[in-house]
């Protein structure tokens, strides 16, 4: 099954992709693209393959087959380092903040990566609460406001797709529906390719949906589309 939502000229497309675990594989001939400015959500139930796509994406898992395009180049070969300078950001499960540095250091260690020091400010405006926590060590951060975090460092990598796995996972109502309007914000200049269990969050901000099932894209279209399949509450059942 093919997701494309009806866009041309893709940002991303991947055709065909398998992956996995060493002989164990999760991900089955996966085709689909992203468009420039297009959210795209990812749901299926805990084991369905959401995770290890997002991974095989940034070159964390290789492919056993299939083809990888972005930014019209073929990156199929090319490790995480080299994805994330062509401009794929990825903000996994546990976002990835140092502990024991403070909010700012670790703001300031995203921003040396991509020489974006200057643009710290910036991603701060997306999430005022970090301004005051500057001086704070992120191991003593809320669920939320480490996610957050994760976020504006992803963002200092100036990414062209920002790939978010499970955002509002753990974190207090009053803030998912923070990160849901500063998704629809970053939208404006970028794709996002989320996985998300918040089916509500999920539905609401994104233009496409594939629901996974064993590696499989099981459904794919617009939310109200996939909303009243008769399949989608079966595929997400546990």
């Amino acid at each position: 099954m093919c997701i494309s939502g009806g866009y041309e000229a893709p940002l991303l497309s991947a055709e065909g992709i398998c992956a996995g675990y060493g002989r164990s594989r999760v991900l089955f001939d996966l085709s689909f693209a992203v468009a420039p400015g297009q959210i795209v959500g990812i749901l299926g139930r805990n084991g369905a393959g959401k995770t290890t796509l997002l991974q095989t994406l940034m070159g964390e898992i290789s492919l056993t087959a299939g083809r990888i395009h972005f930014s019209g180049q073929d990156f199929t070969s090319l490790d995480s380092a080299e994805r994330a300078k062509l401009g794929l950001g990825y903000v996994p499960q546990d976002a990835p903040v140092f502990l024991r540095l403070s909010v700012q250091e670790n703001l300031l260690a995203g921003a040396l990566n991509s020489g974006t020091v200057d643009e710290v400010e910036s991603v701060l405006e997306l999430f005022p609460k970090l301004r005051a926590r500057l001086g704070q060590a992120a191991g003593t951060l809320s669920g939320g406001e480490r996610k957050m975090l994760g976020i504006c460092r992803a963002l200092l990598g100036r990414p062209k797709l920002l790939m978010l796995d499970e955002p509002t996972e753990g974190v207090w109502i009053g803030v998912v529906e923070e990160i849901a309007e500063r998704l629809a914000e970053l939208a404006t200049r970028m794709a996002i390719l989320i996985v998300e269990q918040n089916l509500g969050l999920a539905l609401r901000v994104a233009q496409h949906v594939a629901v996974m099932d064993r590696g499989h894209f099981a459904l794919s279209g617009k939310p109200a589309e996939i909303q009243s399949h008769p399949q989608f509450l079966r595929l997400l059942a546990p």
